[in-house]
């Protein structure tokens, strides 16, 4: 038996958006320069601005590109989530986990019409969503094999722009503890992107409460260790603005980078222009809070922030509402199509979603939670 949730009308979605909570990180890790897991904050970086003019391209040689063809699921997630748990012994309630790129894709969906299976599983009561791996690495595969007009950087080429341009304004330590000569000669370092610092968090949109994993590219000053607001930096790298075309491109681009920088609680983003030929011409520090306002009032009415979040709030209410027991579920959307379709895969069981560790784990944490209700009762008696 399948469901379906259909994307239009979409006008339903227009008004106010459906209440937010604020994201607040309530637990962090970090993959080290192997990319290995570590249950800390070490590969935390702080932003200093690039050097305006620096060659993009320059480095791709010795490029260190990640092996990301394993499927990892929501494992280093669920880790650290355990971890907490442990700490505080108390069970993180959510009705959704999943990474900050699924939920992305599900707010992006009502103003875009790819084809993005999911998986997911229920377990005492949450939803676990993870991105469907295969298609994952057709996707890639199509991408890297997209024609390259002659004269025309290739899509790994462009893929690597993002990454050294990221190089380019971090700093291992606060400015303060960094020599200069490390500032002044960052257009110099090896680009990898094994090291990643991810920040877990506890947010709502709607009715829906969501623990979302994603990685952070850096730390505006410092973070505070009193709980507050942290002030994260998003970086993105974008073609310089050269008429009308490039400014719906941008705008486009703008959506994503607001969705994925609202859903952690990212305050800022700061965009570097390129030249066609992968030139640093220029950077723009732009709030994500104002990111929806001004497209809405400057654009060419592409998208609409308040739309995607009440689609999200409908859509993960929808899920909610049909995903009532286990078993393994897939989520789709047939390319161009306007139904986003539900249907099980798996009567029993959470497939590979879920490793036995966390769900040993949960299991133990619930008779805990038991035997701590029945002594209250007791004493209360």
């Amino acid at each position: 038996m399948s469901f379906s949730f259909d994307i239009q009308p979409i006008g339903r979605f227009v008004g106010q958006s459906a209440a937010i909570k604020r994201p607040r990180e309530i637990a962090c890790f970090s993959y080290d320069d192997k990319h290995t897991f570590r249950l800390d904050d070490s590969s935390i970086r702080y932003y200093y601005p690039p050097t305006i003019g620096a060659d993009l391209s320059k480095g791709f040689d010795t490029f260190e590109k990640m092996d990301d063809t394993a499927d990892d699921h929501l494992d280093s997630l669920l880790k650290t989530i355990m971890a907490h748990e442990e700490k505080t012994g108390e069970r993180v309630e959510a009705d959704f986990i999943t990474w900050r790129g699924m939920m992305t894709k599900f707010m992006a969906a009502i103003f875009s019409d790819r084809d993005r299976p999911a998986d997911k599983t229920r377990f005492k009561g949450t939803i676990f969503l993870e991105e469907n791996h295969e298609y994952k690495l057709e996707s890639q595969q199509r991408q890297s094999q997209q024609f390259t007009q002659p004269g025309r950087p290739s899509q790994d080429m462009m893929s690597f722009w993002g990454y050294k341009f990221e190089t380019l304004c971090l700093l291992p330590a606060p400015w303060s503890e960094t020599s200069r000569d490390y500032i002044e000669n960052r257009e110099a370092e090896v680009v990898t992107n094994y090291a990643q610092y991810c920040s877990v968090v506890r947010t709502g949109i709607g009715n829906n409460i969501l623990i979302l994993g994603g990685e952070v590219d850096a730390v505006w000053d410092s973070k505070p260790v009193d709980g507050g607001p942290i002030n994260w930096v998003e970086l993105k790298t974008s073609m310089d603005i050269r008429g009308e075309r490039d400014m719906v491109t941008f705008e486009r681009k703008l959506m994503k980078f607001w969705i994925q920088s609202f859903l952690l609680g990212v305050p800022k983003i700061i965009v570097g222009f390129r030249s066609p030929n992968g030139i640093l011409q220029r950077i723009e520090e732009i709030s994500t809070a104002s990111i929806p306002s001004k497209v809405k009032r400057e654009g060419r009415g592409t998208w609409d922030g308040n739309m995607c979040i009440n689609f999200a709030s409908e859509l993960l209410g929808f899920l909610k509402a049909t995903i009532t027991e286990e078993g393994v579920w897939r989520i789709r959307r047939k390319e161009r199509s306007s139904t986003i379709e539900v249907y099980k895969q798996e009567q029993t069981g959470h497939g590979d979603i879920l490793p036995d560790d966390f769900i040993n784990w949960r299991i133990k944490l619930a008779m805990k939670e038991r035997d701590q209700a029945n002594k209250a009762e007791e004493t209360q008696v």
